[in-house]
C-alpha cells in the first residue's frame, strides 16, 4: 500500500522542483514538512483503496482457497501497476496543465470536451514532448515492479493458530474487523472523524499562505477529481460575439473585448442623505433566517434580539430580502466583489487573489475616506479568504483564532460567536483609526450545533414555554433552535456594544443565505415542508441616528447586491462616482435577480425549478406555479458579466 503515497510524494517533489518559485527547502522546512506530511493523508483519499484492494481481492479469498493465495502476489502486483500507471498520467497531465495554465487541475479541464483534438494531439507531441512521456510508461513501471516485488519478499507475519474453534473464529473476525476500521482510519487521513477528513480548507497556513505550495499538497488524482466535481460555467463556454449578445438587453449595447462592462455601470451619488459616520459596521450573520423574523414563528422567540433592534425609531428594516448566493461562499464573493459569483468561485481563482473589480466594496468604501477591516470568526483559509479578501480593498484581516487565542471556545468552524465579537468589539473601542469600516461574519449558527447553549443562557422553559412536548425532546432540532437564538443575541449584543462607544456609526445587519431552521414536523403549522419565502430570504437591517423611513422610500423587497449603493447614496457628496450593478434600496425596486432565485413584491420564484409561490407569510402551504421563469435575460446578463471579467482578466484592476 505503501508504494502508491511514495510515488505521489516523488512526483509532488518533481512538481515543485520543475514550477516553484522557490526550489530550496532552506528556512522553510516548516512549509514542506507540512506540505508532504498532509498530501500524504490527503492522498490517502484514493491511495488507501490499494489496501482495500488487496484485503477483499487478495487476502480474504486467499484465506480459503490456496490455490489462489499463491497467485495473490501476482494479483497485487497487476493491481498495483495499474493504479501506478493512472498516477502517472495524472501527474504527466497536470505537469502539462501547469505549463499552459499556470495551475494545478481546474474546471477548465471540462472545456476540453470541446476543443479540436487534432490540435490537442498536435500540442501533446510536437510542444509537450508526447512521444517522451508515453515511452516513460515502460521504465517507470519496471522500477514500480521491482519496487513491489521487493516488498513482497518481505517475511511474512503468521496470524495466530488458537486451541478452540470459538478462539480461533473469535481471533479472526476481530483481525477482518480491525482491518476494516484500519482502512477508514487511513482513507480519512489518520481519522475516524469524516468532519476532520482532510480537505482544502483544512491545508495547514504555513502551506496555504504560500500560493504555490498550497497547490503542490494536493496529490494529482485528488485534484482531479475536485475539477470534475466543480461545474462550468456556460458563461467560461461563450466568444465574445456570444457575451455582448446576451449582456446587450442589460447594458443597452454592444460591447467589445476592450470594453469593461461595469464601465456602464458607473453612477453618480445624490447628495449624502445622513452625516458621515465615524464608523461603518456590516455585520453578515451566519445563516440569519428572515423565518426567525415572521409573525408565524414569534411563539419560538428565536430573534427576539433582532426584533427589538428592528423596533427603534432610526432602525429600517426589509422582510422580504434574497441573499446573493443559496451558500455561504457566494454570498460572501457577491457581496465584496459587487458582482456575482454565478458558480465560478471567484475565492478560488488566482487571478482574483491578485486582482479585482472596481465595484468591489471595500475598494469604494476606501474611495470614501475609509479604513477598512475584515473580521472573521474562523480561519482565513477556509475558501481562500487569506488571499481573495485582501485584494477586494481590506486594509487589515482579522481571523478569530488568531486575536482570541488558541483557547477561545470555537466550533469545527470558528470561534463562538459572542467571543468573537466582545473581542473583536473591544480591540475596535480601543483603537483610533479615523473613519473604518468594519465587515463581520459570524460562525456559530452551522451545523452540528454542538455548541452548550444552555451555558450561555438558552433555557427551552423560559424562552419558548408554548412549544409542544415533543419537539422539547427533539435534541437535535432544539439545538438549531438554540443556535439561531444565540447567534441572534450576539449579533445584537455587539451592535449595542458599538452604538455607546461611537453613537454615530452605520449599522448593517445580514445574513449569508437563509437555513432550515422551523420545526415542520410539529404542530407550529399544519404543513410539513417550508414555504419558498422560508428556504430563499435571509434579513436585513439598517440603523443610523439620522435614519427615517421615507429614505427607503417604501420599498418591500430588496437584495444583497442594493446594500453597498444604499451606503454610497446614504454617505457620499454629490457626484461622487461609484461602480454597482444594481440601484439602491433609496430608489423604488420592482423587482430582485440573482443567479438562483427572483422576486417581486408579490412572488418569489426559483430558476432550477421553474416554480414560484406568493411572498406573503402564510401558515397554510401556498400553492406552486409552473409558470415561465421571469426576468431570464437579466438573470443571464449578471452571469455573463461575471463571465466576460474572468475571460478578460487585463480589465481587472491590478492594484488598490
Amino acid at each position: 500500500m505503501l508504494v502508491a503515497p511514495l510515488i505521489c510524494a516523488l512526483f509532488r517533489l518533481a512538481f515543485i522542483l520543475t514550477y516553484a518559485p522557490d526550489k530550496s527547502p532552506v528556512n522553510h522546512m516548516r512549509k514542506w514538512w507540512n506540505c508532504f506530511r498532509y498530501g500524504f493523508w490527503w492522498g490517502m483519499d484514493f491511495n488507501a483503496y490499494v489496501f482495500l484492494y488487496g484485503l477483499v481481492l487478495v487476502s480474504l479469498p486467499g484465506a480459503f482457497f490456496p490455490d489462489y493465495y499463491a497467485l495473490g502476489d501476482t494479483v497485487r502486483l497487476v493491481g498495483l501497476l495499474i493504479y501506478l500507471a493512472v498516477i502517472y498520467a495524472a501527474f504527466m497531465g497536470k505537469m502539462i496543465f501547469y505549463y499552459h495554465f499556470h495551475d494545478i487541475y481546474n474546471v477548465t479541464i471540462k472545456l476540453g470536451g470541446k476543443a479540436d483534438k487534432k490540435n490537442l494531439l498536435d500540442i501533446f507531441f510536437n510542444q509537450n514532448h508526447g512521444l517522451a512521456i508515453l515511452l516513460g510508461y515502460v521504465p517507470y513501471l519496471w522500477l514500480c515492479s521491482k519496487l513491489i516485488n521487493w516488498l513482497l519478499g518481505w517475511p511474512l507475519i503468521d496470524c495466530p493458530v488458537r486451541g478452540e474453534d470459538w478462539q480461533q473464529y473469535g481471533f479472526n473476525a476481530l483481525v477482518v474487523i480491525g482491518a476494516g476500521v484500519l482502512f477508514y482510519w487511513i482513507r480519512y487521513g489518520g481519522t475516524l472523524n469524516h468532519r476532520n477528513k482532510p480537505e482544502f480548507d483544512e491545508v495547514p497556513d504555513v502551506v496555504k499562505n504560500d500560493v504555490f505550495f498550497g497547490k503542490a499538497v494536493i496529490d494529482d488524482l485528488v485534484s482531479f477529481e475536485l475539477a470534475c466535481k466543480s461545474n462550468v460555467s456556460e458563461a467560461l463556454t461563450h466568444d465574445d460575439e456570444t457575451s455582448s449578445r446576451i449582456m446587450q438587453p442589460l447594458l443597452g449595447r454592444t460591447v467589445t473585448s476592450s470594453d469593461n462592462p461595469l464601465a456602464f455601470f458607473k453612477r453618480a451619488a445624490q447628495g449624502a442623505k445622513i452625516s458621515k459616520p465615524s464608523h461603518i459596521f456590516f455585520l453578515l450573520g451566519e445563516s440569519h433566517a428572515q423565518a426567525g423574523l415572521d409573525s408565524l414563528y414569534a411563539d419560538l422567540h428565536l430573534m427576539d434580539a433582532s426584533k427589538r433592534f428592528r423596533e427603534e425609531a432610526h432602525t429600517l428594516s426589509i422582510d422580504n430580502f434574497l441573499s446573493a448566493g443559496m451558500t455561504s461562499r457566494p454570498s460572501l464573493v457577491s457581496l465584496l466583489t459587487g458582482i456575482y459569483d454565478a458558480n465560478l468561485e471567484l475565492n478560488e481563482r488566482e487571478l482574483f487573489w491578485n486582482k479585482t473589480v472596481p465595484s468591489a466594496m471595500p475598494l469604494q468604501m476606501k474611495k470614501l475616506g475609509y479604513r477598512t477591516e475584515f473580521w472573521y470568526g474562523g480561519g482565513l483559509n477556509h475558501g481562500s479568504m487569506q488571499h481573495f479578501v485582501p485584494k477586494t480593498g481590506f486594509d487589515v484581516c482579522h481571523a478569530g483564532p488568531d486575536f482570541c487565542g488558541k483557547d477561545a471556545p470555537q466550533t469545527w468552524l470558528g470561534v463562538y460567536d459572542h467571543v468573537f465579537l466582545e473581542k473583536a468589539a473591544d480591540i475596535i473601542a480601543k483603537s483610533d483609526e479615523g473613519p473604518t469600516f468594519h465587515f463581520l461574519y459570524t460562525t456559530s449558527n452551522h451545523g452540528p450545533w454542538n455548541m452548550p447553549f444552555e451555558k450561555y443562557g438558552f433555557d427551552v422553559d423560559k424562552i419558548m414555554p408554548g412549544i409542544p412536548k415533543a419537539l422539547k425532546k427533539d435534541c437535535k432540532m432544539m439545538r438549531r433552535l438554540a443556535a439561531a437564538w444565540y447567534a441572534d443575541r450576539a449579533l445584537m449584543k455587539f451592535v449595542e456594544t458599538m452604538r455607546e462607544k461611537f453613537p454615530d456609526s452605520l449599522f448593517i445587519v445580514t445574513g449569508d443565505h437563509t437555513s432550515g431552521l422551523i420545526p415542520y414536523q410539529y404542530d407550529l403549522v399544519p404543513r410539513r415542508e417550508p414555504n419558498f419565502r422560508e428556504s430563499m430570504l435571509t434579513t436585513f437591517a439598517i440603523h443610523h441616528p439620522e435614519l427615517t423611513p421615507d429614505m427607503l422610500v417604501g420599498n418591500t423587497i430588496g437584495g444583497h447586491m442594493n446594500i453597498m449603493p444604499t451606503i454610497m447614496e446614504l454617505i457620499a457628496p454629490k457626484g461622487h462616482e461609484y461602480y454597482s450593478l444594481f440601484p439602491s434600496l433609496t430608489e423604488t425596486i420592482g423587482h430582485v435577480v440573482t443567479p438562483t432565485c427572483w422576486m417581486t413584491e408579490e412572488s418569489v420564484g426559483a430558476y432550477a425549478s421553474g416554480m414560484s409561490q406568493a411572498l406573503r407569510v402564510l401558515e397554510k402551504m401556498l400553492p406552486v406555479s409552473q409558470d415561465d421563469a421571469k426576468f431570464v435575460e437579466e438573470r443571464e446578463a449578471y452571469c455573463e458579466i461575471t463571465g466576460w471579467l474572468v475571460r478578460h482578466p487585463e480589465l481587472l484592476l491590478e492594484k488598490i
